[in-house]
């Protein structure tokens, strides 16, 4: 007989509401906002950028998606990649990691000092064709000798399968497609795989098929890699897609600070979820994220600073988690 109060599928009883299943107690939050987060800004200099990866540092994030080896011409807000990895020892305690598209790319942030490289493929050939000038088949032509690369210079590659719910050219995306290149990936020798939601329209019902889906072809191959989600909140389903894929059994989310970012390939795609509001969502619903929410609304605060307009995030907006006041 379930307690009173006890939350169903959890062996201890937490501060989750009642009726919410939640199948992993611990979920690590990637920091995306040095990179997604700032792309579609204007140009940020390089000091206000180091001190928001020192305010993000400061939150207690593991992992850092710190920059994208890309064309400045393309993405000139990260057009000072080089500079940005050569700061990155002063925080010897966070996994720094860039984003890349191209085979140059690889070699451009493996020279720079940056061995955890994601690369990034996209489910549909129009936006595949807007991001990279190929379409997918070629782009994932490509994987082979990125993770030689890496593996070459001590690195990994997290193989990211963007668009993989919709496209803002072609609309949905079929799943099959999203399947056979996860296995693709795990054949590869990638070492882990995040499934994205690039333009914010998956609900919570499709990032539970499509992780069942993944999940159970990569478990019929064997593989054992990590999948991953990074969802976008444009209309406003991010944070649902978030908790539900955190009961689907994913433990690796990615979140921007402040809500900032978007596709500059994808019309209409805004911000990413907020990294202090998923860290709100997950941790009072009894799932450790090892975030301090007071350093996280300061580095939203930097953020805020550094872009020079609102941020989208409620929580930050709201000042943070309730405060009880008193009246008088």
């Amino acid at each position: 007989m379930t307690q009173p109060g006890a939350v169903p599928g959890r062996a201890v009883p937490g501060r989750a509401a009642p009726g919410l299943v939640v199948a992993n107690r611990d979920v690590t939050i990637r920091e995306v906002g040095p990179r997604d987060g700032l792309q579609i800004e204007a140009p940020v200099p390089l000091a206000a950028k180091l001190r928001l990866i020192e305010a993000l540092a400061a939150t207690g994030v593991r992992r850092i998606e710190v920059t994208s080896f890309v064309s400045p011409r393309a993405v000139p807000a990260l057009a000072d990649a080089e500079q940005v990895a050569e700061a990155l020892a002063r925080w010897p305690k966070v996994a720094f990691s860039a984003l890349v598209a191209s085979v140059n790319g690889a070699r451009r942030a493996i020279a720079a000092g940056i061995t955890r490289l994601e690369y990034v493929v996209s489910m549909s050939d129009e936006h595949s064709r807007a991001n990279t000038g190929r379409d997918s088949a070629e782009s994932l032509g490509l994987l082979p000798a990125i993770v030689q690369l890496a593996q070459a210079a001590g690195g990994t590659v997290e193989l990211v399968l963007a668009t993989a719910w919709d496209c803002p050219f072609q609309g949905r995306t079929p799943t099959e497609p999203v399947v056979a290149a996860a296995r693709r990936g795990a054949d590869g020798g990638v070492a882990a795989l995040t499934l994205a939601d690039t333009i914010g329209t998956t609900v919570p019902g499709r990032v539970q098929d499509l992780y069942q889906r993944v999940a159970g072809a990569l478990e019929e191959t064997g593989s054992a890699i990590p999948i991953g989600m990074h969802f976008h909140n444009t209309r406003g389903s991010g944070l649902a897609n978030a908790i539900t894929a955190v009961n689907a059994g994913v433990t690796h989310l990615d979140a921007s600070i402040g809500g900032l970012g978007g596709c500059p390939f994808a019309p209409g795609a805004s911000g990413n979820i907020a990294t202090e509001e998923l860290a709100y969502l997950l941790d009072e619903s009894g799932v450790s994220t090892g975030l301090n929410m007071t350093a996280l609304l300061a580095a939203a605060a930097v953020a805020a600073d550094v872009v020079n307009h609102p941020l989208d995030s409620n929580l930050y907006r709201a000042g943070g988690p309730l405060t009880p006041r008193s009246r008088s």
